[in-house]
């Protein structure tokens, strides 16, 4: 009951804090960069705004949805794309909604799948699979917007362009090594001795088993193995496929405020802000998420501040705000069939029962006789 409330008292004040966060943005804004922003002027770049261009961020929205569905019916085969989109919505729902939801997530997860009829193991393993690649590509994204920036000519100084191309391959090869030990044994025994090497540095009182870190990722490696090794094509276009929408969605929010600042800071600015929604202080970085985008339109790359932040604020909700009401729905529709299919059950049970009887088949009148 103490964890219960206490879960309950940190949703709640993780809520409180990002709704303060977006209702003091444009003071933040101000504390960042030095620009003068208020709601009003916010309010009317929203006002600007034509129903044709909602239109088209609404469709982009959906079919990013739709998009990373690809991911989630390559980690679970069996699974069909109508039921990744409820399990996706429902699940961005409660993490939206709950700080460190990821593992309320989890939870709906295997409830939903076992009431499709999924085992344990498959569950387990496409939820392996696809934090492991929605991971690689949040360590990708950064890089990506670094390089853009840099082919743009973008950075102001020499030394900065180099630790830029420093940054951005290290990172590269930091995905490529954990890629290629996810897929290849001989990879996986020698980043698994490595990692064992380096633990055996660490103070004996925290130090783990002998042979710990590589037995952990062996394990991991078999149980995620085979999906990553049929379906590692549906799992990258998909995910592909899913932020250039998303990405798509950022650029449609930047210029319908007047604060499009180019292509590659545009992904720059979208790079940013898919790492700024991994903060834990709030579900998924709300308010945190906005005020960084605003901040580095405003501060870097000289937009006006009105637009930047109203981009930043109109992103929040294609990202994050419209996720709850429409995974809301999503629940509730399982919940209704699921109910459903149980009362249809119980019934077809029942009549089973009446039919059945004690065992001895139906009751049969006495047939007359001449």
């Amino acid at each position: 009951m103490n964890r219960k409330w206490l879960q309950i008292t940190l949703s709640a004040v993780s809520l409180a804090l990002a709704v303060a966060l977006v209702v003091y943005l444009p003071q933040i804004v101000h504390a960042l960069t030095g620009a003068e922003v208020s709601w009003r002027e916010i309010g009317h770049e929203f006002a600007r705004m034509s129903l044709p261009a909602v239109a088209l961020m609404a469709v982009l929205w959906l079919a990013s949805l739709w998009a990373y569905t690809f991911v989630m019916t390559s980690a679970l085969p069996g699974l069909t794309h109508l039921q990744a989109l409820t399990l996706n919505a429902a699940g961005s729902a409660v993490s939206n909604l709950l700080p460190f939801g990821g593992a309320a997530g989890v939870a709906l997860t295997f409830g939903m799948t076992r009431g499709w009829g999924f085992a344990n193991r498959p569950i387990v393993v496409y939820t392996l699979v696809t934090g492991i690649w929605n991971t690689l590509f949040r360590f990708i994204l950064p890089a990506v917007g670094i390089v853009c920036l840099l082919i743009a000519g973008k950075a102001p100084n020499p030394t900065v362009a180099q630790a830029g191309w420093a940054g951005a391959i290290s990172i590269l090869v930091l995905v490529a090594v954990v890629a290629v030990a996810l897929y290849w044994d001989r990879a996986a025994a020698l980043l698994g001795g490595a990692l064992d090497a380096l633990v055996r540095l660490l103070p004996r009182r925290v130090r783990p088993g002998e042979h710990a870190v590589s037995a952990a990722i062996e394990r991991l490696r078999h149980d995620t193995a085979g999906i990553i090794h049929r379906r590692w094509p549906g799992l990258s276009l998909g995910m592909v496929a899913f932020l250039g929408l998303q990405c798509l969605i950022m650029a449609c929010c930047l210029v319908v405020t007047g604060s499009y600042p180019g292509p590659a800071e545009t992904v720059a600015v979208f790079a940013l802000s898919r790492v700024l929604t991994t903060a834990l202080v709030t579900p998924s970085g709300a308010g945190i998420m906005e005020g960084g985008v605003a901040a580095l339109l405003v501060g870097a790359f000289g937009q006006p501040a009105s637009g930047a932040t109203a981009a930043a604020v109109l992103f929040g909700f294609w990202t994050y705000t419209i996720e709850i009401p429409w995974g809301g729905l999503a629940l509730g529709g399982w919940a209704l069939l699921r109910r459903r299919d149980g009362n249809r059950a119980a019934a077809a049970s029942a009549a089973s029962g009446e039919w059945s009887g004690s065992g001895r088949g139906p009751e049969v009148p006495p047939r007359a006789t001449p």
